[in-house]
């Protein structure tokens, strides 16, 4: 996949299969537009072109009250796009200049004169331009005037529920990373860093990464244990995982990520990460001793084990 940082960079293919949008997170409703741009291009023996935005425009225009938590960092969107089978990425600045472009200044200027669009293919009730005020019947009448057909993709269902950012955001605000990973279509994932922390858990037994998430604005799941796998240096490990306050042993209601890697000897210190999450074990909880706490992580680690 070629990866583009603005449009003015982009080196125009043939046939071009263009969808635009901010695909956060990648779930099973952008794959299926995906999968119908690479049919298509496959079909005029062209190439696929997916036009995305950095920052996330509500960053830029609610910058004080956006309350954006995202299901991907740029680096982790990138990844899943090229793994979805994108032929050519456009990672183009959102800044508030652009977001004052008209809707026939995009179809023109962008979609026909830029990108060279042979075909458009765009998700269901999709708005663009200024004030989002383009929409489907707006490119079905002047997408043929600059020599490009439309196609919309409907609401993609998933028993029943409109998929969407949103829903995958509340399953995970609810830790149910299962239902959250059946939506997106693959695991959800975490990148970070590891850094020093307390050593807490070595005195229990079960030694722990303490991970710092590289974006702010990455939404964390729910508090709680989970099972998952961490990716690291190009290898595979499975991991439990604790995401809350550690109310047994901490005082100070320190938010953290841990991880006990399975199977793993080394120092990872200053290592980055990433995990994917698998399964939810339980929620956090105090208990009233040490050994206790002692004996629910060997219950959690031999749960985790058998999940993953």
């Amino acid at each position: 996949m070629r990866v583009f940082r603005s449009i003015d960079a982009f080196e125009k293919v043939n046939r071009a299969v263009v969808t635009t949008g901010t695909f956060d997170g990648v779930h099973i409703g952008h794959r299926r537009i995906i999968g119908r741009m690479t049919e298509l291009a496959r079909k005029v023996d062209g190439e696929s072109v997916l036009l995305t935005f950095d920052p996330h425009p509500r960053m830029v225009l609610f910058p004080d009250d956006h309350g954006l938590q995202l299901l991907s960092t740029l680096d982790e969107k990138i990844a899943l796009l090229e793994e979805a089978g994108i032929d050519n990425l456009i990672v183009h600045p959102f800044t508030k200049e652009f977001s004052r472009i008209s809707s026939m200044d995009f179809v023109r200027k962008i979609l026909a004169d830029q990108l060279g669009t042979h075909r458009l293919v765009i998700g269901y009730d999709h708005h663009f331009g200024r004030n989002r005020e383009g929409s489907f019947e707006h490119l079905k009448e002047y997408g043929p005037l600059y020599g490009f057909e439309v196609e919309e993709i409907p609401a993609q269902e998933v028993d029943d529920v409109s998929v969407s950012s949103t829903k995958v955001r509340r399953a995970l605000a609810e830790g149910d990373v299962a239902t959250a990973s059946e939506y997106l279509g693959a695991d959800y994932r975490l990148s970070g860093q590891v850094v020093e922390g307390r050593r807490l858990g070595r005195t229990l037994g079960f030694p722990t990464a303490n991970i710092r998430v590289s974006d702010p604005h990455k939404l964390i799941p729910a508090n709680g244990v989970y099972a998952a796998n961490m990716h690291i240096n190009g290898k595979k490990f499975g991991a439990m995982l604790n995401i809350g306050y550690r109310p047994t042993v901490d005082t100070i209601p320190t938010r953290t990520i841990e991880a006990h890697i399975f199977d793993f000897d080394g120092d990872l210190y200053g290592a980055s990460v990433e995990v994917r999450f698998r399964s939810r074990i339980r929620d956090e909880r105090k208990f009233d001793s040490v050994d206790e706490l002692r004996m629910q992580l060997e219950m959690d680690s031999n749960k985790a084990r058998q999940l993953l």
